[in-house]
């Protein structure tokens, strides 16, 4: 059971990763660092969109409309490090 738990400890680790690089890739293409028109760079943000759409579409259903300001990745980041908490604090039980 207590492989269990270091597989998932692992999948949140590598969605915290791309929950990461979504944010630092939307703030460099609003800031015009990166251009959608370059093919990698549209391929892999078109990529990252369509893994992380399913998790941002359910948080931003019980999200106010904020404007402009989407708080739905910094609520995943969030859930999932608290998520690794609760692993971490609880894996002594499955020993």
């Amino acid at each position: 059971m207590y492989s269990l738990i270091q597989i998932l400890m692992m999948i949140l680790n590598i969605v915290k990763f791309i929950v990461i690089a979504h944010i630092i890739m939307s703030w460099l293409i609003n800031f015009q660092v990166l251009n959608l028109r370059q093919p990698l760079v549209a391929q892999l943000w078109y990529g990252v969109n369509q893994l992380l759409e399913p998790l941002y579409s359910r948080v931003r259903r019980f999200l106010p409309d904020m404007g402009g300001l989407d708080l739905a990745p910094l609520i995943v980041f969030v859930a999932i490090i608290a998520l690794q908490m609760v692993l971490q604090n609880n894996a002594y039980a499955f020993l």
